[in-house]
């Protein structure tokens, strides 16, 4: 894994890797609408676009979105917890999906985590450094079982002792293969047989900053059209999208 990792995925669509595939170009109106509705009480402002391989690590601040037909994914800093069950329900369902995948890493510090939600209750979620677990909660998906077996094993420099409670396998190992089995892409290169690219899939990138704060300088898109009173967020792009799509 060639660096941080903090996404989380809602999923409606069946194959969501047939969507990735198809490579459509990310709705930037519902990107920014959805940033607005998981970071309330602050100003968005649409900054650079990115790929989903060179944004998934971005810094505090910063938010990139990809919106998809039925498939969104947000990549944030605030995603990296170690307990991903701690998660609010504003962020692991915002958007009613039937599915909602978390993945974070942070190969500095040989952790990561993955969970997933079904319809907002979570199924699975694992977190955990090579010797120290954050959380493992729910039923070990069919995927994991060759991890759990031993068949994945760490590497250890020449000489060094594993820690007799190191885990059988690399976390960041772990949370790629969760990425891979439910979104089919990884993002250590290179590209394998029938997997995705991810830096050939674009997002939409946006600062988020406190209310009454300058925005940060930098390309921009032109912002959305002016919400009426109570319609702002994604609730009232929402609503302006349905009554201009009936006229």
């Amino acid at each position: 894994m060639r660096g941080k990792i903090s996404t989380i995925w809602y999923v409606d669509a069946p194959d969501p890797a047939a969507v990735l595939r198809a490579r459509p170009e990310s709705d930037a109106d519902a990107a920014q609408a959805l940033v607005g509705a998981l970071y309330p009480r602050t100003n968005v402002a649409p900054l650079r676009s990115g790929t989903l391989a060179a944004s998934t690590g971005v810094e505090p601040g910063e938010v990139f979105v990809g919106s998809f037909p039925d498939l969104t994914v947000v990549c944030g800093s605030n995603l990296a917890v170690h307990k991903p069950s701690t998660l609010a329900e504003s962020w692991t369902r915002p958007l009613a999906s039937e599915k909602t995948y978390l993945v974070c890493a942070d190969p500095e510090q040989s952790w990561a985590s993955f969970a997933y939600w079904e319809r907002g209750e979570l199924r699975r979620s694992f977190s955990a450094t090579p010797v120290n677990i954050y959380e493992n909660l729910g039923l070990p998906l069919l995927w994991e079982r060759s991890y759990w077996a031993g068949e994945h094993p760490l590497a250890f420099p020449a000489g060094a002792l594993p820690d007799p409670q190191s885990l059988p396998f690399d976390p960041c190992e772990f949370a790629e293969a969760a990425n891979a089995e439910w979104l089919g892409y990884r993002y250590t290169p290179p590209v394998r047989d029938r997997e995705l690219d991810p830096s050939a899939i674009g997002l939409c990138g946006f600062a988020v900053y406190p209310e009454g704060e300058e925005p940060p300088s930098g390309p921009a898109r032109p912002p959305l059209g002016a919400a009426r009173p109570g319609e702002r967020g994604l609730r009232g792009w929402l609503r302006r999208h349905s009554a201009s799509a009936g006229h």
